[in-house]
């Protein structure tokens, strides 16, 4: 975790981290402390190994946080989630995981995640963790990921 107010990545060449535990996230001073909003990520094209096949496994993101002292910023997330590129675990680990990762380094007032995964073996398996009841007149939209629904 890295929460200066220089950025280790931004503005700077940084290769892929071999590892999501090699991964370094950058947080940065809440530009609005004190203020209640919401802040979404969304990863359409996330990507991980089975751990049993070493198949690449698909899967749409939505990270949705209310913001405490600090944020997370978007360079150093997108390094942390392309480290999954060659990282094998289940989508229940991988996508509880992350969220735990952010709420626990970042320390927001809400966190909550959506792992919405593609079809393996003709099964689609959606996970979500939060880290609590979202705080009280916190505006939380939907994620907008439909249910999968096949060809047609």
């Amino acid at each position: 975790m890295n929460d200066t107010l220089s950025p280790l990545h931004l503005g700077q060449n940084s290769a892929l981290p071999a590892s999501p535990e090699a991964a370094v996230l950058d947080y940065v001073p809440n530009p609005r402390a004190g203020s209640l909003f919401l802040v979404r990520f969304a990863a359409p094209e996330f990507t991980s190994l089975c751990p049993v096949t070493g198949q690449p496994d698909f899967a749409h993101l939505v990270i949705d946080y209310a913001p405490g002292d600090t944020i997370v910023e978007s360079k150093s997330l997108k390094l942390f989630l392309g480290s999954f590129r060659n990282h094998a675990g289940f989508h229940e680990d991988v996508t509880v995981g992350i969220g735990q990762r952010l709420f626990d380094e970042m320390k927001p007032r809400w966190l909550r995640i959506g792992g919405y995964w593609y079809p393996r073996g003709g099964i689609p398996i959606d996970v979500f963790w939060q880290s609590d009841a979202p705080p009280a007149g916190l505006w939380v939209p939907d994620q907008g990921v439909a249910g999968y629904r096949g060809r047609g």
